[in-house]
């Protein structure tokens, strides 16, 4: 199926449109004045009822004038600067009123030395007639050219020019052809779009498709690519759109939204590959401008790991809210140095209030640090988002894990409580419930730390949030996906039936700052994740959507294979959210942001159970921290046999002696 002609049926629109600039415009000039000078004859010959033809040559000279008044006056006004085969409206327009205002500079002449036997009627038919035949003539050699040029100039550079069709017929997706007709690598060879009032229609010369053609364009047009150009507010359609591109063995990349276009025009560059935030993000909930402001705005704020995957969300997400003073604190020199450099480059491109920020490089188990921090820079906010994450990591180095993760969350408790700080919120983790992994039981420990500070504290407002995965953050399975199919495989997915919530970096900060802002003390607040994902549907959505094929048992001669590795040390198949269950949570005033009811020790029995913690910490006695673990965190099940240097025997561990609230 050929939806262009070739070269042979446009030999003389490929010699038009070689010709240079000024042989253009004098064939314009020509068929101006052929034009000006017919209607102005026909005009003369309607009047006196027979062929005109001039008396004297006085009178001949006078209508030669007519024409090309009309001539000099489109050239005075750069009409014969305009590339026909983009006339527009606005330039159609601009033909018609020129060539009116020229017949009436020639009329005033025509008053002006002696009407010469030309009656003024014909004056009047002349101006009307000559400005929409020069203005029609102009609009139809306009579309003829704009046609011709794009099929010659496909036809010309076809060969090396992939096809690529166009999902969406809108603006974006009109925009996108005309960057694709001045590209060197690619040419439009349709577009797609599901509305019934499209299809069939012509769009710049090129056909619009419903969606059921697609199979057949890619087969019989060698499409190796398909550009989806849908707005940024249709994403359950686009996720829709991409979910049934996925059968098709065609790789699929996407156009921002238009408004992220910076330059206003759409160019081939802005084109990216589709990525996982396509595939799982969820539609936009507008944010609450209230909450995000109301712990940010002309405060000092302190976050914690900002250098890291949310922390620098955080900050960035902050620095929109004008807070008076920014804090930042991180142990990692190059992840500071870095999120400095871009908060400091993002202030001075600003054009409101620039916060003063500040640099402290360092541990949150630092309690002369961190006091000295808080007071010296009167914190009013703290966002913790400083943890040790990687569950195989932590798991294999539990003692560091539980140090940084809970004994810095009683660091920073007890050092704010003291330096008066206004509000506290903690980063959490779905692995906090009950979690099979240290690095879970860490961050569940973390979360009694602010629980207990909070029943006692009469000042200082402690709350803690929890979400599941975050898309792209140095943990996730994402970029490793992304990096496993750039170098052509296999895909490592440790299990086929383990699933993750998923949620964009930038929504989970947003979510935060007002989840923060909604508390009283002591709640655990929920995001609402969505529905769980199996990652290894993840892993095939991928490859698929690059453009190759998953290599199975069906399937051996595939590009890439999935292979499964088994499950991580801590590592379990499912994720919760909750610990008390669905009944146990109430709604907030944000339709994603839910309130838990969890329970937790009283501070005096917590600071007992630590000081236990510490002991065995001290003694390096992994196996009893262990059981002290399973006895403090609620649900909390190691997997120890993941845990290949644990020989130590496990004895029976004393019940606690603090009652959980």
């Amino acid at each position: 199926m050929a939806l262009i002609d070739g070269p042979q049926d446009l030999a003389w629109q490929d010699r038009l449109l070689g010709l240079s600039r000024y042989a253009k415009r004098g064939i314009l000039v020509a068929v101006d004045f052929f034009i000006a000078s017919a209607v102005l004859w026909a005009a003369l010959s309607l009047r006196f009822g027979h062929v005109y033809v001039p008396h004297t040559w006085d009178v001949a000279g006078l209508l030669f004038a007519g024409p090309l008044t009309t001539v000099l006056t489109l050239a005075q006004f750069g009409v014969y600067r305009v590339v026909t085969r983009h006339l527009g409206y606005r330039n159609a327009s601009k033909v018609f009123f020129i060539v009116l205002l020229s017949v009436l500079i020639w009329s005033f002449v025509v008053f002006m030395v002696g009407q010469f036997g030309i009656p003024r009627s014909t004056l009047m038919v002349y101006a009307v007639g000559a400005a929409s035949l020069i203005t029609l003539c102009r609009v139809a050699a306009g579309l003829v050219l704009e046609n011709a040029g794009l099929q010659i100039f496909s036809s010309m550079r076809g060969a090396h020019r992939s096809p690529v069709l166009i999902y969406g017929a809108g603006r974006m997706g009109v925009q996108l052809m005309d960057a694709l007709d001045r590209s060197s690598d690619r040419r439009a060879i349709g577009f797609i779009d599901p509305a019934p009032t499209l299809w069939g229609q012509y769009l710049k010369g090129i056909k619009v498709y419903r969606p059921e053609r697609l199979e057949m364009l890619i087969e019989s047009e060698g499409v190796q690519e398909v550009i989806l150009a849908m707005p940024e507010g249709m994403r359950r359609e686009r996720r829709a759109v991409l979910s049934e591109l996925e059968r098709y063995p065609v790789q699929v990349k996407i156009l921002p939204a238009f408004e992220d276009v910076a330059s206003g025009r759409v160019r081939i560059a802005d084109v990216r590959p589709v990525d996982v935030v396509d595939l799982l993000g969820r539609d936009a909930v507008p944010p609450e401008a209230d909450l995000l402001a109301r712990n940010t705005r002309n405060k000092s704020v302190l976050v914690t790991g900002a250098g890291g995957s949310i922390g620098s969300e955080l900050v960035r997400q902050i620095l929109k809210h004008e807070p008076r003073q920014l804090v930042l604190l991180d142990i990692a020199e190059p992840a500071l140095y870095t999120i400095e450099r871009e908060v400091e480059q993002a202030i001075h491109k600003s054009d409101g209030a620039r916060p003063v920020v500040r640099v402290v490089l360092g541990s949150v188990l630092d309690k002369q640090l961190m006091g000295e921090t808080l007071a010296r820079y009167r914190v009013q906010t703290v966002y913790h988002a400083a943890a040790y994450k990687h569950v195989p990591i932590v798991e294999a180095n539990p003692i560091a894990g539980i140090e940084n993760n809970a004994f810095g969350a009683a660091v920073l408790a007890e050092t704010a409580s003291a330096a008066g700080v206004e509000r506290v919120v903690l980063i959490s983790t779905d692995k906090a419930v009950r979690p099979t992994n240290v690095m879970g039981a860490s961050k569940r420990l973390a979360e009694l730390v602010l629980q207990a500070a909070a029943s006692e504290s009469s000042g200082t407002v402690f709350t803690m949030v929890r979400f599941g995965n975050v898309l792209d953050s140095s943990g996730s399975v994402v970029p490793v996906f992304r990096n496993q199919i750039r170098a052509g495989g296999p895909v490592t997915v440790t299990h086929p039936d383990i699933e993750r919530y998923f949620m964009s970096i930038p929504e989970a900060a947003e979510l935060v700052l007002q989840a923060g802002a909604m508390a009283q003390g002591g709640e655990v607040f929920v995001l609402h994740m969505g529905d769980p994902v199996k990652i290894a549907d993840l892993a095939r959505l991928m490859i698929n959507l690059s453009g190759l094929t998953v290599r199975d048992a069906t399937r051996p001669d595939g590009d890439i294979e999935i292979q499964f590795t088994g499950l991580r040390p801590g590592e379990k198949l499912f994720e919760e959210l909750l610990i008390g269950g669905e009944h146990a949570t109430t709604g907030t005033e944000h339709p994603r942001i839910w309130k838990s009811d969890e329970p937790f020790l009283k501070p005096e029995e917590l600071a007992r159970e630590f000081a236990v913690l510490q002991a065995l910490m001290t003694l390096r006695d992994v196996a009893g921290i262990d059981r002290l673990l399973a006895r403090l965190v609620e649900g909390y099940a190691p997997q120890a046999d993941l845990r290949a240097d644990d020989d130590v025997p496990i004895a029976p561990w004393p019940p606690l002696s603090g009652t959980l609230h």
